[in-house]
């Protein structure tokens, strides 16, 4: 179990941070206006795409080295693993894309916000919130390990959904035969 865990959490780790770190590299990179909902989207899309191998590894588990039965639990524990080798790799990608390649990523992505804010017409008693909240966020996020959480919070969540789904599709008491 182990092996399979290892293998098809790696792969899902790679295909989301080469994802991520295209994505996110490419807009922080363009000129002018950025448009942080379709990165987000791509960024979401991109995990189910690769935590599309947590299905692909319980079931390889089950069929291959565990005579073709598998209870939920079960299936759940292996598909948690690999959704939590895949988001170490994920954190780790994104910590070092952020502090040693896009350490302004925040700072574009308030200021975004802040306009988008200004453009809706909202009060300037609510931008001077908003600027504050964003400006304390932007601190915080400067920290590593609330930097480390904060990417965990955005991962682990899908990985986990994808997790539940798998693990009551592919559960088997009896071998098919």
């Amino acid at each position: 179990m182990q092996k399979n865990i290892i293998i098809y959490g790696l792969i899902a780790g790679i295909v989301v941070s080469i994802l991520m770190l295209f994505s996110v590299n490419y807009i922080s990179h363009v000129e002018g206006k950025v448009d942080y909902n379709t990165s987000l989207l791509i960024g979401y899309a991109s995990m189910l795409i690769a935590f599309s191998l947590v299905y692909i590894g319980i079931r390889n588990y089950r069929d291959k080295y565990n005579g073709g039965v598998i209870s939920f639990g079960k299936a759940f524990k292996t598909g948690a693993m690999i959704v939590l080798i895949a988001s170490t790799i994920y954190v780790v990608a994104w910590l070092i894309d952020y502090f040693f390649f896009i350490p302004d990523f925040m700072e574009k992505f308030s200021a975004q916000e802040l306009d988008k804010l200004k453009s809706s017409g909202a009060s300037q008693i609510e931008i001077d919130k908003e600027t504050k909240e964003m400006a304390n966020f932007t601190n915080m996020y400067k920290n590593p390990f609330f930097n480390a959480m904060m990417t965990y919070m955005e991962i682990l969540p899908i990985g986990l959904i994808v997790t539940l789904i798998s693990s009551l599709i592919l559960k088997r008491k009896t071998a098919r035969k």
